[in-house]
């Protein structure tokens, strides 16, 4: 089971990671980043460096597909190599799945015009002018159309996990949870929008702008 998890310069580190943590944990899930060249490329405030250890033409057919976001996907929405890469991709894959925003990646790629689709809460109008419906949830599964699509950054563990009850069974899913103990009890319940305050929501604005 090859699953490939694409990487990119500004990209937000968990939106990767977080899936990878998951799914390496069972047995027989071969996890590969993939990117244009070999070798390093730096996260969305550059203090983190993650390693393409393959590119796009080595691995042409993976089993699934795992796009992360982060401030790079802006750049790549015109790259077409990246583009007609995940359409082929797609075209064999048993699931495409993002994480973030990396669903505008499978927007621009075509893969989710007229179906509904998450992404973090400051990009959910650019999905929607790339086809997509977007919704707030913060998972959205379209098991016909072989696509799952995660909400912001964390949420990707979530995916992750659905993800690998869907390739294997609910106790590998949750043997991975427990090897991670993955039992998110938050100091603070300030994990949305909706339950967020104005400060809350201003400040993480604030920090945005002040990262990018």
């Amino acid at each position: 089971m090859q699953i490939a998890i694409p990487i990119f310069p500004g990209l937000t580190a968990l939106d990767a990671i977080g899936p990878y943590e998951v799914l390496q944990r069972i047995p027989g899930f071969d996890v590969v980043f993939i990117g244009h060249a070999l070798g390093e490329v730096r996260t969305e405030n550059s203090m983190l460096g993650l390693t393409v250890d393959a590119t796009f033409a080595d691995v042409t057919h993976p089993d699934v597909i795992v796009y992360p976001g982060g401030i790079g996907t802006r750049a790549l929405l015109q790259d077409v190599r990246a583009l007609d890469w995940l359409r082929a991709a797609h075209s064999t894959s048993t699931f495409t799945t993002s994480v973030c925003s990396g669903s505008l990646m499978l927007a621009a790629a075509g893969l989710l015009d007229g179906l509904t689709a998450t992404s973090h809460y400051s990009v959910l109008s650019v999905l929607d002018s790339l086809g997509a419906i977007s919704t707030p949830q913060r998972v959205v599964e379209h098991l016909p159309e072989r696509i799952i699509t995660a909400a912001g950054v964390s949420s990707g563990i979530d995916m992750a996990l659905r993800l690998a009850a869907l390739l294997a069974d609910d106790t590998a899913a949750m043997a991975a949870q427990l090897m991670i103990e993955y039992d998110p009890r938050p100091p603070f319940d300030s994990g949305s929008l909706a339950k967020s305050s104005q400060a809350v929501v201003d400040r993480a604005a604030e920090y945005s702008l002040a990262r990018n």
